[in-house]
């Protein structure tokens, strides 16, 4: 029996499965109806960004399963790359 992020990673190529991640920070921040949820992985520069109608609980020091995928913003200018996660579970 094939699992879900089986399913999403063969449909989807430019996706990335990693597990185990331990999050040295997280913070979250209102933008209109939604709720930003940052991610800073240790040994990873990129934030791992998702959004939810509601609160998530507090992550950091927690180890996390993600299905993500890179994008680039821009802000001010700058250009920086950012991981736009699809999928996230408590490891």
């Amino acid at each position: 029996m094939k699992s879900d992020v089986d399913k999403l990673l063969k449909k989807h190529d430019e996706l990335t499965h990693s597990e185990m991640q331990r999050v040295t920070s997280h913070v979250q921040r209102q933008a209109g109806d939604w709720i930003i949820n940052t991610l800073i992985i240790e040994g990873c520069s990129a934030p791992f960004k998702f959004k939810r109608k509601d609160k998530y609980r507090d992550l950091k020091g927690a180890r996390v399963n993600l299905t993500y995928y890179p994008d680039v913003e821009t802000v001010a200018g700058f250009e920086y790359e950012v991981m736009n996660v699809v999928r996230i579970r408590i490891a």
